[in-house]
């Protein structure tokens, strides 16, 4: 997949460049991931309840880690998978992804996010707050919550 340079945006709109930068389903869904529970690797996020298809998730880390969203490392274990993690710029979408959270909790009455009340509700009074906080928690390797729980 061909690197997004200046020439490829559609217009200079700051909410058209977020979009054509972070904006599609898939790509929020994977920062997600590893923001609420840490997926790091190809299989991880494969696993995702929404069913990526396998070229679909390829072509979207391939692009992630080009825009500088996220980076990629072999794993110190196993040389043949790479671990994925965000970058300062990936980061700085950790508001936007609680933002929209906090959105969905507003208007979708069966979002998961319900099912974390304490966790919502220090969200909605002081989300700058709470976005720090995750950020630093993301920036050492920790994520929201553990794999398997929603």
């Amino acid at each position: 997949m061909k690197k997004t340079c200046k020439s490829d945006i559609r217009s200079h709109c700051a909410v058209n460049y977020g979009v054509e930068i972070f904006g599609d389903r898939w790509s929020l869904l994977i920062v997600r991931d590893m923001i609420f529970v840490g997926k790091k690797t190809y299989g991880e996020f494969l696993k995702s309840e929404e069913r990526i298809a396998t070229n679909v998730l390829a072509s979207r880390l391939v692009l992630l880690e080009e825009q500088g969203i996220l980076s990629r490392k072999p794993s110190p274990d196993d040389g043949r998978r790479d671990f994925y993690t965000l970058t300062e710029k990936g980061l700085d979408l950790i508001p936007v992804v609680l933002n929209i959270v906090l959105w969905s909790a507003k208007h979708d009455s069966e979002s998961y996010i319900l099912r974390r009340a304490e966790f919502l509700a220090r969200l909605s009074e002081n989300p700058i707050q709470v976005s720090e906080e995750v950020k630093a928690l993301v920036r050492n390797g920790g994520c929201i919550f553990a794999q398997g729980s929603d």
